[in-house]
């Protein structure tokens, strides 16, 4: 069995028996035909993937590994907010005439600031620390920028990453574990399509920074399923887990800046069959 996929039925089973209910509750999101968007939720989902181990690619239904790259490098490499830079439509909905998302996500890692050993900007500060001072407990990343939430499409979910470097004993390199930070988690659309996407990332920076991969700890302060998502999610946990794909990073690139979602792979990615329509609440 997958470990992502037990995982992903254990956490949805505890949401669906044990979570609260927002039904009757004021609440922000509506369904595109303006009704109120309920969900099911549970409080501080913690959830830990060795990536050492095996890729958390859901086998319950298939997550496109080259479509949440895509929307990785979209924000931490190309640094962008406009989703004419982007090759799917995820984001069509909070995009104005111009294609502009707002001062969210790639435009907060554009932005440099002063260290003492130069301008960076949160990527390249990371790259440099983990290169030059891989023990440092200061190694993050931060979206949700309090001054610019005004001018934001949509506050950050995915919103801080924080990285640590640790050794295994006997190891001559380095190991790379990373904690993912999300305030909200729509757990059918985006749980593993996030997962996926920063198991990918620290991939990446651990082969360009010549260490090893380590853990992904995936913290949720709030984890829902919405109430039209409840019988797919029904349908989804029910099924018979396959075995997990082996990940396949391209070993020819050194630098972050060089990667593609070409670069990205999965092999004997066996899966079920996609869960079709879900609604998106916005």
């Amino acid at each position: 069995m997958s470990y992502a996929d037990k995982v992903f039925i254990d956490m949805c089973r505890d949401i669906i028996d044990n979570g609260t209910d927002t039904k009757g509750e004021k609440v922000r999101p509506v369904w595109e035909d303006g009704t109120p968007a309920y969900t099911i939720k549970k409080f501080g989902v913690v959830n830990r993937y060795n990536l050492a181990e095996e890729f958390p690619a859901l086998t319950l239904r298939r997550t496109g590994i080259k479509s949440c790259t895509d929307e990785l490098l979209w924000i931490w490499q190309k640094k962008s907010n406009n989703i004419n830079e982007l090759n799917s439509h995820i984001w069509d909905s909070w995009a104005d005439e111009t294609g502009s998302i707002g001062k969210a996500y790639g435009y907060q890692m554009s932005v440099k600031h002063q260290y003492k050993e130069g301008m960076f900007d949160q990527v390249d500060r990371v790259i440099y620390d983990l290169k030059n001072n891989p023990y440092s407990r200061r190694i993050m990343t931060n979206m949700y920028v309090y001054e610019d939430l005004h001018e934001m499409a949509l506050y950050p979910c995915a919103y801080s990453m924080t990285f640590n470097v640790t050794k295994k004993a006997g190891e001559d390199k380095l190991t790379l574990n990373g904690i993912l930070n999300q305030r909200s988690n729509d757990v059918l659309a985006a749980n593993n399509w996030n997962v996926c996407q920063y198991s990918v990332l620290l991939h990446m920076l651990a082969q360009v920074c010549d260490m090893q991969v380590g853990e992904l700890v995936h913290v949720i302060a709030d984890a829902h399923i919405y109430d039209r998502h409840v019988p797919m999610i029904e349908e989804l946990i029910g099924r018979e887990p396959l075995k997990a794909p082996k990940f396949w990073l391209n070993p020819e690139v050194k630098d972050f800046y060089e990667f593609t979602p070409e670069d990205v792979k999965l092999i004997d990615y066996e899966t079920h069959e996609q869960i079709k329509g879900i609604p998106v609440a916005i």
